[in-house]
């Protein structure tokens, strides 16, 4: 009787650090981190090889592509018309499609992670955020209240 006990708890045992490994590695793999502007500015190097979705807003005036390509070269930082002060400003690089909503001062996430060079977006990694056309219109309104 004391023998198969011995392999049911020795199966247990085995099924459980599988399980765990397996779990262990999948969330390391998956874990990304979403981080504003200013949280990531004055540390870049802690975030080197992360995964991070960085948040910010494109400078008017930075973004380039280079000719005949995809690659594209432009600049985020915080929210400026948001009240906050102009903060650091990170450069990043992407080749890709970008979206029809990447504008001068459009709200970004971008997926990838820092290298000496700034930020590398992955493919697809660019999400813009569309203007709301009703954001005009509910600011007039609630000033002639």
């Amino acid at each position: 009787m004391p023998h198969r006990y011995i392999k049911i708890g020795l199966t247990v045992v085995v099924l459980g650090v599988a399980f765990s490994g397996m779990l262990w590695s999948t969330l390391r793999e998956g874990t990304e981190y979403f981080k504003n502007v200013d949280e990531v500015i004055n540390e870049q190097h802690v975030w080197q090889g992360k995964r991070v979705q960085l948040h910010g807003y494109v400078v008017p005036g930075t973004w380039v592509q280079r000719p005949n390509t995809l690659d594209y070269k432009f600049k985020v930082q915080n929210n400026p018309a948001r009240g906050t002060m102009p903060g650091g400003v990170v450069e990043a690089s992407y080749t890709g499609l970008l979206p029809d909503t990447f504008k001068d001062e459009a709200e970004v996430v971008l997926k990838g992670s820092f290298g000496p060079n700034g930020f590398r977006v992955e493919k697809d990694g660019v999400m813009a955020k569309c203007p709301s056309k009703y954001e005009a219109a509910s600011k007039s309104a609630s000033s002639g209240s």
